[in-house]
């Protein structure tokens, strides 16, 4: 299970890099889409910056695989926040399914990490 985990850690790592990056940078495609979903700019950075984290706690989890259960934990409620925006603004679901395959990942990578989750520091 090491290996499934492993690949998918480096393809919610490498998908969110990128979210996270163009909503911190404000790229238009971003800056429309939460016009779009009606949620406040600040919203948006505050997103990314959440993305980003988490992309931190799961390259640091190929060393400490507790971090990879915290990361994928916080894409999981990043990606539900995500489909329920959409939802919410009446988006055909082809437009969610995206998010839903990577929150879907970041759930399976969670619960294959779930035991590693006690070692997470404090949680001792």
């Amino acid at each position: 299970m090491d290996i499934v985990a492993i690949v998918l850690q480096s393809l919610l790592a490498f998908a969110f890099l990128f979210s996270g990056i163009s909503k911190v940078a404000g790229v238009k495609m971003q800056v429309e889409s939460f016009n779009h979903l009606r949620l406040p700019q600040w919203f948006r950075v505050i997103t990314g910056l959440v993305q980003l984290i988490s992309v931190a706690a799961l390259i640091i989890g190929y060393w400490e695989p507790s971090w990879t259960a915290a990361g994928a934990l916080l894409l999981s409620l990043v990606a539900i926040g995500g489909f329920l925006a959409h939802v919410r603004v009446g988006d055909p679901f082809k437009n969610d399914v995206p998010i839903v395959v990577l929150g879907v990942i970041a759930i399976v990578l969670f619960f294959l990490r779930l035991s590693e989750l006690s070692s997470f520091p404090g949680f001792n």
